[in-house]
């Protein structure tokens, strides 16, 4: 297992190395760099900006350097020093940009996703073992409301709840009087209070999915003779679904870290933009958008990072739950 861990480890390195250049090269590909763009948007608002002022502009930021030359200072700097460059939209360091967010959107995330297994699971396998019950159709009406209804929708209902009927400030996940404090106890309860309805938001599209999927994988499982042979034994039904069938039917669960790891890091953009939240999806648009190259890069680099070590993590999770990977 350890020298496997390792071999794939290994592997990562030139992964990264080539998905980051790629990266690096996509941000680019559009017409003009971040200087146009940002001309552009000086113009828009009505102030003159001279050719000569644009060019010292482009100058000073090296966009007339080689392409490998602009990557390899970026990815230099990142390896040798850890220094992820400068925003050049914000005109500040991409690190202080970065890991506040990071953390906000790390702590979001993580608990809808916790929120969403905590519904999923046993919702699922209720239905399964309790087939065409009230509960399960109820449970389907849910599932493919929560799957049809946009987040965005969803979103912009619970904040017209909370603020009409709760009397309570919605938007963001902390109140202004919060913001630029260090974190203690009072932060943390005012962000509590904030973070339900983005919390609920993300976990309702996603148990909705899982619930489907959950469903399904156990009614192929119950059926199968395995379990009959545990009913045969004498086990009980709690014994027998919960020891056997429901750990097969978590395989999709489980292959899915892989996947949920980078999306912890981009988060929900569109729910995000609706909610104002201070988290990684919407400065991620905005830096693609302005072709600020040092930014955008950084997020995809560490959005690989995340994607790599997910999906580690999914086989090492695998192979301890199912003794048919381990030994196969």
């Amino acid at each position: 297992m350890l020298g496997y861990i390792l071999r794939r480890l290994l592997w990562a390195i030139p992964t990264l190395a080539f998905v980051s250049f790629i990266s690096f090269v996509i941000i680019q590909l559009p017409p003009g760099d971040f200087v146009t763009a940002y001309v552009a948007q000086l113009r828009n608002g009505g102030e003159y900006v001279t050719e000569v002022q644009e060019a010292i502009m482009r100058q000073q930021y090296g966009l007339n350097d080689p392409l490998l030359v602009q990557y390899w200072r970026w990815i230099s700097n990142i390896i040798f020093h850890g220094d992820f460059g400068r925003s050049l939209e914000w005109n500040a360091p991409v690190s202080a940009l970065i890991w506040d967010r990071l953390s906000l959107t790390l702590i979001l995330s993580s608990l809808s996703l916790v929120f969403t297994w905590i519904i999923a699971i046993p919702v699922g396998v209720y239905s399964a073992t309790r087939q065409y019950s009230a509960f399960d159709y109820i449970f389907t009406v849910f599932g493919f409301l929560g799957k049809g209804i946009p987040d965005f929708l969803l979103a912009l209902i619970l904040m017209w709840v909370a603020f009409v009927w709760m009397h309570i400030d919605v938007g963001g996940l902390i109140s202004p009087q919060f913001e630029n404090q260090p974190w203690d106890i009072a932060k943390f309860v005012n962000m509590l209070s904030h973070i339900w309805i983005p919390l609920v938001v993300l976990a309702t599209g996603g148990a909705a999915g899982l619930i489907r999927v959950m469903r399904a994988n156990m009614l192929d499982e119950l059926r199968k003779p395995y379990v009959e042979t545990a009913y045969a034994q004498g086990f009980g039904e709690r014994t027998v679904v919960w020891r056997y069938p429901v750990r097969v039917a978590l395989n999709p669960f489980i292959s899915t870290v892989g996947w949920a790891l980078p999306a912890l890091f981009s988060g929900d953009v569109i729910t995000a933009v609706v909610l104002n939240l201070p988290t990684t999806g919407p400065i991620l648009l905005q830096a693609l958008k302005m072709q600020d190259m040092y930014l955008a890069g950084s997020f995809i680099l560490i959005l690989s990072v995340f994607t790599v070590i997910g999906t580690v993590l999914s086989d090492i999770l695998l192979a301890l739950s199912d003794p048919r990977i381990r030994f196969s």
